[in-house]
């Protein structure tokens, strides 16, 4: 027993660590000052169990709302004023403890040091806080685009109503060292999920037994769910983008494209690598490969504060790896978008056109699809931008088509 419980605290102290309760105060008061200076209140709904969770699902909680909070329970409400903060808590009652188990109650006198928020009131005292903040601040933000806005509208009547998401959204896109810490796991549970699934490839084998194969091991590693649903396209299914039906068997001489990362404790990880289900690329699965990678390689080299994912402009990272791709004559089958910012959601806030910063992070996924030969090759990588230049989070899962083989060979089964 003591053994066990050894290895438990050692396991815990390889975790890192969450985001603690002092970042999240920084980052509401990051948000104050913008109050301050517009004469604001800023309302913001996190989840209820009906919108982000079912039968089917657990709960999860609304991203940006978990951002500024930290709290993971359904149905709370974060106001915030130029000077003051309140997180309002629903009510437990004896039913719903029963059958989702005991939540805080919002007059616990330990609710302020569980949550970081220095007044936790009831539900039912939102309005009458809110109409008391709003006096002497006679502007409304909130997230009008999907947080609740009749709601929004409804408390802000005949007040000027505006959206955060310009002030708020900046904010998460850089990412802290807690976050950081936090991708890197998520990134390290993801490549482990692709080992396996390369372990297992082979002919006969249908895609989900492979997707199954991955989720498997980051279920197993604690990770709550995937981060989107898993693409696992061989032969024509290969150049689907976002397929994700993942019943069809696969055959020797084709390719298998992976697109599959995890969600663990709310970071996200996307990655993607494209494989020979029967452990060795054909001389034309080949060339494309090679003609992605280097578009992937140019594009990644060129990372620094700066550069933009827009498809155009001096500083195009995407225009980087279209030029590899044409010149090589392939321009046409490029048919998507350079990468996206990643964070609290697959695909976090961060407009193309936006100039990189160091503490962004970002994905790098160029590729090339050819339905006529059923043929689709992508490869993605977890890209953190710094001072200089940019790091490969997700840089030890080969990319390099030999050595994609060879780890193939390796990692079989006999």
């Amino acid at each position: 027993m003591q053994a066990t419980v050894a290895l438990l605290l050692l396991l815990a102290s390889l975790l890192p660590a969450a985001v603690p309760l002092d970042e999240y105060r920084a980052r509401r008061a990051a948000v104050r000052e913008r109050l301050a200076k517009d004469k604001a209140v800023l309302v913001l709904f996190g989840a209820t169990e009906a919108e982000r969770g079912d039968l089917r699902s657990r709960f999860f909680q609304e991203p940006n709302f978990y951002y500024l909070t930290g709290w993971t329970d359904p149905g709370a409400t974060l106001l915030l004023t130029p000077t003051a903060e309140y997180l309002f808590l629903p009510v437990p009652t004896e039913v719903n403890d029963r059958y989702t188990g005991k939540k805080l109650q919002p007059t616990d006198p330990a609710a302020p040091a569980r949550t970081g928020v220095a007044q936790v009131l009831p539900a039912p005292k939102l309005e009458v806080t809110f109409y008391t903040a709003i006096e002497s601040a006679p502007k409304l933000y909130g997230l009008i685009d999907f947080n609740r806005p009749d709601l929004l509208r409804r408390l802000a009547g005949d007040r000027k109503l505006d959206n955060a998401a310009p002030f708020l959204f900046p904010l998460r896109m850089r990412k802290s060292p807690a976050e950081i810490s936090l991708l890197r796991e998520s990134v390290d549970v993801t490549l482990d999920a692709h080992r396996a699934a390369w372990q297992r490839a082979a002919a006969g084998l249908f895609e989900y037994q492979i997707g199954a194969t991955m989720v498997n091991v980051y279920s197993e590693r604690g990770c709550e769910r995937n981060a989107y649903p898993p693409i696992v396209g061989s032969g024509i299914n290969s150049t689907v983008l976002h397929y994700a039906k993942n019943d069809r068997r696969m055959d020797a001489g084709e390719i298998l494209l992976m697109d599959v990362g995890a969600e663990c404790r709310m970071y996200a990880a996307d990655i993607t690598r494209t494989v020979p289900v029967n452990g060795k690329f054909t001389a034309r699965q080949r060339e494309i490969y090679e003609i992605v990678l280097a578009a992937q390689r140019a594009a990644i080299a060129a990372v620094k504060p700066g550069m933009t994912l827009a498809k155009t402009g001096e500083k195009s990272l995407y225009k980087i790896a279209y030029d590899v791709i044409e010149a090589n004559g392939y321009g046409k089958y490029f048919t998507h978008g350079l990468g996206h910012h990643i964070g609290l959601e697959v695909h976090d806030p961060g407009p193309p056109e936006t100039p990189l910063e160091a503490g962004m992070v970002i994905t790098i996924e160029p590729g090339i699809y050819i339905p006529e030969e059923s043929l689709g090759v992508r490869i993605e990588d977890m890209i953190l931008v710094t001072p200089n230049g940019g790091e490969v989070l997700s840089k030890a899962l080969p990319r390099d088509p030999e050595a994609v083989e060879k780890a193939m060979r390796h990692d079989r089964k006999p």
